[in-house]
């Protein structure tokens, strides 16, 4: 009986120190921030996304898409769990856009949305899942 309080006990004070999970309306520029694994529909892996503190905006954040050796730069967004990434070869104009929402219960983990190349008029659904 002593051994099972102390197990409840150890539990219960686990729990009360562990983070508790975003809403995906609450997670923040900061939340979005290490690597993220880029999944799309039909295709599966296509990169590591790095998603760091944006250099002149603060409430944004920027980075890079590694695809087997070939980086890409970002540039994003997130706000009330709606999430965007613009993709650049160069630094200076956008090849694809990554728009999507956080999924509810991820805690701020997971986000689906369409990947789409600039000026194509449809995309491939994507996840990111965070590491």
């Amino acid at each position: 009986m002593k051994r099972i309080v102390a197990l409840l006990l150890a539990a219960l004070a686990t729990a009360a120190f562990a983070e508790p999970c975003l809403r995906a309306s609450d997670v923040q520029q900061a939340d979005m921030l290490g690597l993220w694994r880029a999944e799309l529909d039909g295709v599966g892996h296509v990169g590591t996304l790095l998603l760091q503190k944006h250099a002149e905006y603060p409430e944004s954040f920027s980075g890079w898409i590694d695809r087997n050796g070939e980086r890409r730069e970002l540039a994003g967004d997130v706000e009330d769990g709606e999430f965007t990434l613009e993709e650049s070869a160069d630094g200076v104009h956008i090849a694809a856009n990554w728009v999507g929402e956080l999924v509810e219960g991820s805690c701020g983990r997971e986000a689906r949305g369409v990947w789409t190349i600039d000026g194509a008029r449809s995309g491939k659904p994507f996840v990111l899942r965070k590491d």
